[in-house]
C-alpha cells in the first residue's frame, strides 16, 4: 500500500497541487514563552488566541523537558548524519542555535506581516531588506555571536511595530491568526509574539527552545518536518543570494514579495499538507534562479562580463590583506580603499572569481588567490601574515594565533572578533599596516595551497599537486562565445561528455571522491566547475580537448554562478533541438549548506534529472520523502566508495 508520502507524487504538478492531510504522530507542544502578547494595533486583545496559547501552556511541561535541547540538522556535516544536540559540528553552540531558531520564527511572523501588507498595497523597504539579511544570518558558518543576534531580533521586534503603523495609517487590518498551535510548541503563532523592550540576550535565550526544530519534529513527524525544513533552507539560500544582489543595487519586488509568502506560508494551514509543502520547495527553487539571474547580471553590469583569467598563488612581498566569502562589493569597496597604501590584497575560497571581472582584475594590487576551500581556514589564515576580512559564509571560530587579525562585516559574526559595521574598512587596514606582510622570511617556498585533491581530511593540508597559476572566468558568456568548436567537437566524436561538479567542499574523507573522479575522467570528456567544491580538482592539469581550441577544464565561478551552468546547457539544448536531460551531461553535486539547498531545488525545479548528490544525503530528508524526489526526479547518492563505477555509469547517462 502507498504511504500519504508516495502519493503525494502523483500531486504535485505543475499544473497545481492537490492537498491531503498528512498523518502525524501525537501533536505534542510546549511551553509559551513568558513574553506577553501585545496588540500592535491598539485594538482589543485576541483573547481566544490567548486562552488557546494558556491552554497549551498546561499541558507541555513535559513535552519540552524531553526536546529542550538544541537540534540542528541544516548542513551536511551534522553529528552522526543525525543532528546536533549539544554542540554543533561548525562550533556553534547551543544558545546561538536556539536564537537562530527564535529569529526563523520571528520571521514567519514578519513575513505574514509583510504578505498581507503587500495585499494591501502597503511595502515597506526597509522590511524587505531586513528579512533577508536575517535569514540569512542563520545560515551555516555566518554568525556565531549570541549577541548579534540580541541586534537582529530587537530590529525585527521595530522594524513589526513600523509596518504595523504603516498599515493601521492606511486603514489595513490586522491579518487574522492561523490556527497551527502543534507547529510552536506553545508559543504563540509568530504574528502575535513580540520582542519585550528591556529583553537581552538570557532572556531571549530562554524563550527559544519551544521554536527549536525538535519540537516540530515530535509534533508533526520526522517527514513533514523535515519538508518543512527544506523549505526554509532553500529560502536561507536564496536570501543569501538576493542580499548579495541587492548590495550591488539589483532589487526585484517578486522576490521580496515571494520570501514573504513563502514564511506565511510556513505559519499557516497549507504547511501540514505535505503536497503542499513539496510544492512549495519548487516554487523556492524556480524563484532562486530568477535571484541568481539577477546576481549574475549585477556581477556583469557592475564589473563586466567575466573572462578566461590566470590567477597566481604565489604570494608577492608587501603588506596584506585577505577577503573571503562571496562578496564583490566588499572586494571592490577594499580594493578602492586601499589604492595606494602598498598593500596587496588577495582572495580566498570563492572569491578566486573575483578575477575573471574586468572591473576587478583591472585593479593592480589584487595580487593572487591564497589557500584552499573554507574547512581549511585554520591552517591557511594562521599562515597568512596580514589581517582578514570576512564578508559571508563560510567563517569558523578562528585560533587564537589570528583572532586579533581577522574582521567580519555584514551579516556574519564571531564573538570576540572585531566587526565592522559599514564599508569603512579603515581597521582592517589599519591591522594590515602593523602586520608584516610577506618577505623573504616568511614567503611560503611553494605557492599557496588551492586544493585537497583526492585525498581524504588527513591530507587536505596540502595540495594533491602543486601549481603557480589556476585559471577562473569561465562564465557563460565565455563559454557560448566558444559554442561552435563545442558543438564540432560534440558531432565530431571528439568531446564524449560534459560533467558539472560543482557546491561546497569540506572536511569528509568521502569528499576525497571528487579529486579521484576528476582524475578517472577520459581525455574527450570536459569538466565544469563551480563553487569552492572546484578546489578538489583545480590543481590538477586537465590540459586541451584533443583537436580543438578547447581546455578541458571551465571553472564558471561562485555557487551562484549555477546560473551560468544552468544558461548554457539550456543553450547546448536548443542547439540540438533536445532538452537537458538528452545531453551528453551528468551533474554531480557536492553540497553542505543552504545555498546549496536552494541551487538544488533550482535543478528539481526545471526537471532536472539524474542529478548525483553527495557525499551524504541531507539528514533532514527521511527515506520516505527521500523516496518521493527518487521517483520524481531520479535523484542519486554519489557512490563515494566507486568513483570508477560512478564514472562508467554518468558515461552511459545513468
Amino acid at each position: 500500500m502507498q504511504s500519504a508520502m508516495q502519493r503525494s507524487v502523483k500531486q504535485v504538478s505543475a499544473s497545481g497541487v492537490r492537498s491531503f492531510p498528512c498523518t502525524t504522530r501525537s501533536r505534542r507542544t510546549v511551553r509559551v514563552s513568558a513574553f506577553q502578547l501585545s496588540d500592535l494595533f491598539g485594538s482589543k486583545k485576541d483573547t481566544k488566541a490567548v486562552d488557546k496559547v494558556n491552554e497549551l501552556k498546561k499541558k507541555n511541561e513535559e513535552a519540552l523537558a524531553e526536546h529542550n535541547k538544541m537540534f540542528c540538522y541544516q548542513c551536511e556535516q551534522t553529528l552522526h548524519g543525525s543532528g546536533c544536540t549539544e554542540v554543533g559540528v561548525c562550533g556553534k553552540t547551543s544558545e546561538v542555535a536556539g536564537l537562530q531558531d527564535l529569529l526563523v520564527y520571528q520571521m514567519k511572523g514578519l513575513g505574514c506581516l509583510a504578505h498581507h501588507a503587500r495585499a494591501h498595497g502597503v511595502q515597506d523597504a526597509e522590511v524587505n531588506t531586513f528579512i533577508n539579511g536575517a535569514i540569512f544570518s542563520t545560515l551555516t558558518n555566518v554568525n556565531f555571536d549570541d549577541s548579534r543576534f540580541h541586534e537582529f531580533l530587537h530590529e525585527g521586534q521595530r522594524l513589526k511595530e513600523v509596518l504595523s503603523t504603516k498599515m493601521k495609517a492606511a486603514g489595513v487590518a490586522p491579518p487574522p491568526t492561523p490556527d497551527v498551535p502543534e507547529f510552536w510548541g506553545g508559543m504563540p503563532h509568530p504574528l502575535l509574539w513580540n520582542v519585550p523592550k528591556t529583553a537581552g540576550v538570557g532572556d531571549l535565550i530562554a524563550a527559544a527552545p519551544p521554536t527549536y526544530v525538535s519540537v516540530r519534529k515530535a509534533a508533526l513527524g520526522d517527514t513533514l518536518a523535515g519538508l518543512q525544513e527544506l523549505v526554509v533552507y532553500g529560502l536561507k539560500g536564496m536570501a543569501a543570494y538576493a542580499h548579495h544582489a541587492e548590495a550591488l543595487g539589483k532589487t526585484d519586488p517578486t522576490v521580496y514579495a515571494f520570501v514573504a509568502e513563502c514564511l506565511a506560508f510556513l505559519a499557516g494551514p497549507g504547511a501540514r499538507d505535505v503536497g503542499q509543502v513539496l510544492a512549495m520547495a519548487l516554487r523556492v527553487g524556480e524563484v532562486n534562479f530568477t535571484v541568481m539571474q539577477n546576481l549574475s547580471e549585477a556581477h556583469s553590469g557592475t564589473f563586466g562580463h567575466p573572462t578566461p583569467t590566470s590567477v597566481d598563488l604565489a604570494p608577492k612581498p608587501g603588506k596584506a590583506i585577505l577577503i573571503t566569502g562571496h562578496d564583490m562589493h566588499d572586494l571592490e569597496l577594499l580594493l578602492k580603499q586601499t589604492e595606494g597604501k602598498g598593500i596587496n590584497v588577495y582572495t580566498h575560497g570563492e572569491m578566486l572569481p573575483a578575477f575573471g571581472y574586468p572591473g576587478l582584475k583591472k585593479y593592480p594590487h589584487l595580487a593572487g588567490h591564497y589557500g584552499g576551500a573554507w574547512y581549511r581556514q585554520k591552517v591557511d589564515f594562521s599562515h597568512f601574515p596580514g589581517s582578514i576580512l570576512v564578508t559571508t559564509n563560510c567563517v569558523l571560530d578562528p585560533l587564537e594565533s589570528y583572532r586579533a587579525n581577522i574582521f567580519t562585516t555584514n551579516e556574519t559574526g564571531v564573538k570576540g572578533v572585531r566587526h565592522v559595521p559599514t564599508k569603512d574598512f579603515s581597521a582592517v587596514i589599519k591591522r594590515a599596516m602593523e602586520l608584516p606582510g610577506w618577505t623573504p622570511a616568511n614567503m611560503p617556498r611553494t605557492a599557496s595551497t588551492s586544493s585537497s585533491g583526492g585525498r581524504g581530511a588527513a591530507a587536505s593540508a596540502a595540495p594533491a599537486k602543486k601549481a603557480v597559476k589556476v585559471t577562473t572566468g569561465f562564465g557563460h558568456h565565455a563559454v557560448l562565445g566558444v559554442a561552435n568548436h563545442v558543438i564540432d567537437a560534440v558531432k565530431s566524436g571528439k568531446l564524449k561528455h560534459i560533467f558539472l561538479m560543482g557546491g561546497c567542499d569540506g572536511h569528509e574523507p568521502q569528499r576525497a571522491y571528487y579529486g579521484q573522479l576528476g582524475e578517472k575522467l577520459p581525455k574527450d570528456t570536459m569538466l565544469l566547475t563551480l563553487g569552492c567544491g572546484k578546489f578538489r580538482v583545480i590543481n590538477q592539469d586537465f590540459g586541451m580537448l584533443p583537436g580543438t581550441p578547447l581546455p578541458r577544464l571551465l571553472d564558471m565561478g561562485q555557487c551562484n554562478d549555477a546560473y551560468s551552468a544552468l544558461v548554457v546547457a539550456t543553450e547546448l539544448a536548443k542547439i540540438f533541438n533536445t532538452d537537458v536531460n538528452k545531453l551528453p551531461l551528468s551533474l554531480d553535486l557536492s553540497w553542505f549548506e543552504q545555498k546549496a539547498v536552494a541551487v538544488l531545488l533550482t535543478l528539481l525545479s526545471l526537471g532536472v534529472k539524474n542529478i548525483r548528490l553527495g557525499p551524504v544525503l541531507p539528514a533532514f530528508l527521511t527515506p520516505e520523502a527521500l523516496a518521493v524526489l527518487v521517483e520524481k526526479f531520479a535523484i542519486k547518492p554519489a557512490d563515494t566508495t566507486n568513483p570508477e563505477l560512478d564514472l562508467q555509469k554518468m558515461m552511459q547517462g545513468k
